[in-house]
């Protein structure tokens, strides 16, 4: 499995806990939905930047 496919994997646990968190916290659906889709974009641009490769010294 790849560096990309652990980290992202991880970020949708995270957000997975944080959801139901919010959700048993009584917040309502769709601000849930929101927060979802703004962390699962941050996640993803952060999995890009971290498992990159380096591009060779010129």
């Amino acid at each position: 499995m790849s560096s990309f496919a652990i980290y992202v994997f991880g970020m949708l646990v995270l957000i997975g806990g944080l959801a139901y968190g919010a959700f048993l916290a009584g917040l309502a659906p769709h601000w849930i939905m929101v927060g979802v889709i703004v962390l699962l974009g941050i996640g993803i641009v952060s999995a890009v930047s971290k498992t990159r490769a380096k591009d060779p010294p010129a």
